[in-house]
Protein backbone atom coordinates (compact mmCIF):
# COMPACT_ATOMS: atom_id res chain seq x y z
CA UNK A 1 0.00 0.00 0.00
CA UNK A 2 1.48 3.29 -1.03
CA UNK A 3 0.40 6.61 0.11
CA UNK A 4 1.16 9.72 -1.72
CA UNK A 5 2.19 12.51 0.58
CA UNK A 6 1.93 16.00 -0.64
CA UNK A 7 4.56 18.36 0.53
CA UNK A 8 3.35 21.56 1.93
CA UNK A 9 5.55 24.33 0.72
CA UNK A 10 6.01 27.52 2.61
CA UNK A 11 4.03 30.38 1.18
CA UNK A 12 6.04 32.44 -1.24
CA UNK A 13 7.21 35.70 0.21
CA UNK A 14 6.95 38.74 -1.94
CA UNK A 15 9.65 41.24 -1.38
CA UNK A 16 8.29 44.75 -1.24
CA UNK A 17 11.43 46.67 -0.38
CA UNK A 18 14.81 46.66 1.30
CA UNK A 19 15.22 44.56 4.42
CA UNK A 20 17.28 45.24 7.56
CA UNK A 21 18.96 41.88 6.81
CA UNK A 22 20.39 43.18 3.52
CA UNK A 23 23.78 44.83 3.15
CA UNK A 24 23.28 48.61 3.14
CA UNK A 25 24.49 51.28 0.74
CA UNK A 26 26.48 54.07 2.38
CA UNK A 27 25.21 57.50 1.32
CA UNK A 28 25.58 61.09 2.45
CA UNK A 29 22.68 63.42 3.17
CA UNK A 30 22.58 66.46 0.87
CA UNK A 31 20.98 69.59 2.35
CA UNK A 32 18.10 71.38 0.66
CA UNK A 33 17.82 74.49 2.81
CA UNK A 34 21.37 75.73 2.66
CA UNK A 35 23.02 77.10 -0.48
CA UNK A 36 26.45 77.22 1.16
CA UNK A 37 28.55 74.58 -0.68
CA UNK A 38 30.64 74.04 2.45
CA UNK A 39 27.47 72.89 4.23
CA UNK A 40 25.78 71.02 1.36
CA UNK A 41 26.81 67.61 2.75
CA UNK A 42 27.53 68.10 6.44
CA UNK A 43 28.56 64.49 7.12
CA UNK A 44 30.95 64.30 4.19
CA UNK A 45 32.41 67.73 4.96
CA UNK A 46 33.00 66.83 8.60
CA UNK A 47 34.68 63.56 7.63
CA UNK A 48 36.92 65.32 5.09
CA UNK A 49 38.06 67.80 7.76
CA UNK A 50 39.27 65.10 10.15
CA UNK A 51 42.84 63.73 10.37
CA UNK A 52 43.67 61.05 7.79
CA UNK A 53 43.94 58.27 10.39
CA UNK A 54 40.49 59.14 11.77
CA UNK A 55 38.95 59.26 8.28
CA UNK A 56 40.44 55.86 7.44
CA UNK A 57 39.12 54.28 10.64
CA UNK A 58 35.65 55.86 10.24
CA UNK A 59 35.41 54.66 6.64
CA UNK A 60 36.49 51.15 7.66
CA UNK A 61 33.76 51.10 10.35
CA UNK A 62 31.13 52.32 7.86
CA UNK A 63 32.05 49.61 5.36
CA UNK A 64 32.06 46.89 8.02
CA UNK A 65 28.69 48.01 9.39
CA UNK A 66 27.06 48.34 5.96
CA UNK A 67 28.16 44.90 4.82
CA UNK A 68 27.39 43.12 8.13
CA UNK A 69 24.48 44.51 7.96
CA UNK A 70 24.07 47.08 10.78
CA UNK A 71 21.80 45.07 13.07
CA UNK A 72 24.29 42.19 13.01
CA UNK A 73 27.41 44.29 13.50
CA UNK A 74 29.06 43.82 16.87
CA UNK A 75 29.82 47.47 17.55
CA UNK A 76 32.96 47.13 19.63
CA UNK A 77 32.42 50.73 20.66
CA UNK A 78 32.76 51.98 17.09
CA UNK A 79 29.07 51.66 16.11
CA UNK A 80 26.54 52.49 18.79
CA UNK A 81 22.79 52.93 18.91
CA UNK A 82 21.99 56.23 20.58
CA UNK A 83 19.52 56.76 23.42
CA UNK A 84 17.20 59.41 24.79
CA UNK A 85 16.41 62.26 22.39
CA UNK A 86 18.69 60.60 19.82
CA UNK A 87 16.82 57.27 19.87
CA UNK A 88 16.72 55.84 16.33
CA UNK A 89 20.12 57.32 15.52
CA UNK A 90 23.45 55.56 15.30
CA UNK A 91 26.90 56.88 15.95
CA UNK A 92 30.26 55.95 14.46
CA UNK A 93 32.76 56.67 17.23
CA UNK A 94 36.46 57.11 16.55
CA UNK A 95 39.12 58.48 18.87
CA UNK A 96 41.80 60.53 17.23
CA UNK A 97 45.12 62.14 17.95
CA UNK A 98 45.60 64.58 20.82
CA UNK A 99 42.85 62.94 22.86
CA UNK A 100 40.02 64.04 20.58
CA UNK A 101 36.71 62.27 19.80
CA UNK A 102 35.12 62.15 16.35
CA UNK A 103 31.49 61.20 15.71
CA UNK A 104 29.39 60.52 12.62
CA UNK A 105 25.63 60.62 13.13
CA UNK A 106 23.77 58.12 10.97
CA UNK A 107 20.26 56.95 10.18
CA UNK A 108 19.18 53.65 8.68
CA UNK A 109 16.62 54.12 5.91
CA UNK A 110 14.36 51.35 4.58
CA UNK A 111 11.77 53.66 3.01
CA UNK A 112 13.82 55.54 0.38
CA UNK A 113 12.05 55.51 -2.97
CA UNK A 114 13.98 54.13 -5.90
CA UNK A 115 16.59 52.34 -3.78
CA UNK A 116 17.10 48.61 -4.10
CA UNK A 117 19.19 48.35 -0.94
CA UNK A 118 18.57 49.86 2.48
CA UNK A 119 20.62 52.95 3.21
CA UNK A 120 23.13 53.77 5.92
CA UNK A 121 22.87 57.55 5.75
CA UNK A 122 25.58 59.80 7.14
CA UNK A 123 23.76 62.93 8.24
CA UNK A 124 26.42 64.91 10.10
CA UNK A 125 29.74 64.69 11.87
CA UNK A 126 31.08 66.40 14.97
CA UNK A 127 34.26 66.34 16.98
CA UNK A 128 34.96 67.21 20.59
CA UNK A 129 37.76 67.17 23.13
CA UNK A 130 38.37 64.00 25.13
CA UNK A 131 35.83 63.40 27.95
CA UNK A 132 33.60 66.28 26.93
CA UNK A 133 30.05 66.16 25.66
CA UNK A 134 28.30 67.79 22.76
CA UNK A 135 25.74 70.41 23.70
CA UNK A 136 21.98 69.94 23.56
CA UNK A 137 22.04 72.50 20.73
CA UNK A 138 24.47 70.29 18.75
CA UNK A 139 22.18 67.28 19.12
CA UNK A 140 19.12 69.40 18.23
CA UNK A 141 20.87 70.56 15.05
CA UNK A 142 21.70 66.97 14.09
CA UNK A 143 18.08 65.89 14.69
CA UNK A 144 16.87 68.84 12.61
CA UNK A 145 19.03 67.69 9.70
CA UNK A 146 17.60 64.19 10.12
CA UNK A 147 14.09 65.62 9.90
CA UNK A 148 15.11 67.54 6.78
CA UNK A 149 16.46 64.31 5.26
CA UNK A 150 13.29 62.35 6.02
CA UNK A 151 11.02 65.14 4.69
CA UNK A 152 12.01 64.37 1.09
CA UNK A 153 11.34 61.11 -0.72
CA UNK A 154 13.02 60.45 -3.10
CA UNK A 155 15.78 61.23 -0.65
CA UNK A 156 18.35 63.94 -1.06
CA UNK A 157 21.54 61.88 -1.08
CA UNK A 158 24.91 61.69 -2.71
Amino acid sequence: MTSSKKRKSAPATVRTGPSPDDPHDIVYFRRHVNDDPAQAEPGREALRSWPRSVRAKANAVLIAVATAPPKRFAGGGYWEAMKGDMRGWFEVRVDGPKRHHYRLFCLLDYEAKGQEKPLLVIIDGRDKPFRSTLSDADYAEVRSMGEEYLAHNPRSID
